[in-house]
């Protein structure tokens, strides 16, 4: 018996965009951004939520929700669609809470830390001497 009219298409894992294959180091910052944009229009596409619906939900004008999907949101704007789409956990494994190495908290004492020093792991530039010709 044969099938005819019926197309079956598919899309396998490696078909997707090529950005997303990429590695998240060597992207740009607005690649990056764009690609966070595409998923989360995806998810609320998955959803079956119009922008409008969306932006209802998360205290948001539709240009704000658009602007999420563009890649070009405040971060504000950013956590009120994921909260609204119900993906705001997603944030834990975005950027989980740091822990600190045991080293670390015997310097502090029970503090906190407040700000970095800079420049670690860097090898200072020793300052030039008047003999150095190296022309």
């Amino acid at each position: 018996m044969q099938r005819t009219g019926s197309k079956s298409t598919s899309i396998k894992s490696g078909d997707s965009n090529s950005t997303d294959s990429k590695s998240a180091n060597t992207m740009s910052p607005a690649a990056l951004c764009e690609m966070l944009g595409k998923r989360i229009r995806q998810a609320r596409l998955n959803r079956n939520l119009t922008q409008k619906e969306t932006a209802l939900r998360a205290g948001l004008s539709v240009k704000a929700v658009q602007s999420v999907e563009n890649g070009s949101a405040t971060l504000l704007s950013l956590v009120a669609v994921l909260q609204a789409l119900d993906l705001a956990s997603q944030l834990e494994l975005f950027l989980p809470e740091p822990e600190l190495s045991p080293r670390q908290l015997l310097k502090l004492k029970g503090r906190r830390r407040q700000r970095a020093r800079g420049g670690a792991g860097k090898t200072p530039i020793p300052a030039p001497t008047g003999n150095d010709s190296a022309w």
